[in-house]
């Protein structure tokens, strides 16, 4: 497997992944924008697509951010350079997208995260920063030039008087300039500063990092949700003590088991983490066809040229247990056994599964009932060739 630009994906990971930036020469040759700045102006005017807009100077105040929808005479009243609009989720809006994030799956679905668009023209920028998470930055149209290098924390020193987190006093240690088709990876962590040389396009391709407190909160209310949740804390070999005011090294023991004892269900782990990375981020991504569809009609499409396809919002992953495959689909588990097990690795390989295999797993009840389900929930629908 190859990331974009031909460098061994295994390669990449090794040597690169959280570790040092990578610049990549035509990693997407003869690319050619998938939205104009128009296009990307009109999505900021709706109310489902989450938008910004940053000027660097507003009025003497530094780097100042207003969230969308906009109306769209905002844009005419605009400064001629430095601001920057940013339109995230783009491949929830926009179908053809899916193959170029198709290019990034040699990191696993669930820390795949979405595609945010940045248009600006002449010296706009969103101010130096860094990020909590991996992202390669494509341009899409015209010129950046980009100033990277060196970890940044907590700690950096931040400029005062704007809402963005903007680093002060920062010097970049590289500084390359790139053109449409050229890729820019930077782990978390290290600071970075682009700056548009003209009216620009550059496409962001994120990653999903859970935080300490996401995984320990979330799973642990997954856990008092499971059966016996709601036993209460015996001690059948309770002894006196000599102050009733200590809480013993015993009892300190008889919590810890029941701690010690939840963690040690991997199963359950695997379950939370599905579901949790699989949940759509807002309740405009995954929505129900206006017509359903039934086993038959679906049969029937595939057998005459229908190809199933992902929502450009949706979610799949998958984990092998023991007996049974979970297949998790925003947000939802399907627990599959037997011969059903092997439709989850094809629907989840990409957003076109096998056209082939498809049609012929539809044709069995079971499957044909869970690939409806997925259809009338949302998640998949029919594209005709």
């Amino acid at each position: 497997m190859q990331i974009p630009g031909g460098l061994d994906a295994d390669v990449f990971l090794r040597d690169y992944w959280q570790k040092k930036p990578l610049v990549i020469r035509q990693a997407f040759p003869d690319l050619t924008s998938p939205v104009s700045a128009d296009e990307l102006a009109g999505l900021a005017c709706e109310e489902a697509v989450e938008s910004r807009i940053v000027i660097e100077d507003d009025g003497g105040r530094p780097w100042q951010l207003e969230n969308g929808p906009f109306a769209p005479e905002r844009f005419e009243s605009l400064p001629a350079t430095h601001w920057t609009l940013l339109v995230q989720g783009l491949d929830h809006w926009v179908p053809e997208l899916a193959p170029l994030l198709d290019r990034f799956r040699f990191v696993p679905n669930w820390r795949l995260d979405d595609i945010m668009a940045s248009y600006a023209p002449e010296g706009g920028s969103v101010g130096p920063h860094y990020d909590q998470y991996d992202v390669f930055l494509l341009q899409a149209e015209g010129s950046r030039e980009w100033h990277f290098g060196g970890p940044c924390d907590e700690t950096s020193p931040r400029v005062e008087g704007t809402p963005l987190r903007i680093l002060s006093d920062w010097r970049g240690e590289e500084t390359v300039v790139l053109e449409p088709g050229d890729m820019l990876y930077l782990p978390p962590g290290i600071g970075h500063h682009g700056i548009a040389r003209g009216d620009c396009i550059t496409l962001s391709v994120g990653f999903r990092a859970p935080s300490y407190d996401d995984i320990l909160t979330g799973f642990s209310d997954f856990l008092c949700n499971q059966p016996g949740a709601e036993q209460l804390l015996r001690d059948p070999d309770l002894t006196t003590q000599d102050n009733p005011g200590e809480i013993t090294p015993a009892a300190i023991d008889g919590v810890s088991r029941i701690v010690e004892s939840a963690l040690e269900r991997r199963d359950l782990l695997a379950l939370w983490l599905g579901q949790y990375t699989t949940a759509p981020k807002n309740a405009h991504i995954v929505v129900p066809p206006e017509e359903p569809v039934d086993a038959d009609s679906l049969c029937s499409a595939l057998d005459n040229g229908a190809w199933l396809r992902w929502n450009e919002g949706s979610r799949f992953a998958y984990h092998n247990l023991e007996e049974q495959t979970a297949l998790f689909v925003d947000g939802e588990r399907y627990m599959l056994s037997g011969d059903a097990r092997g439709i989850a690795p094809l629907l989840c390989a990409g957003h076109r599964p096998d056209p082939e295999r498809m049609a012929e797993l539809a044709r069995d009840e079971a499957l044909g009932g869970l690939l409806t389900t997925l259809i009338n929930q949302g998640s998949l629908y029919l594209e005709w060739n």
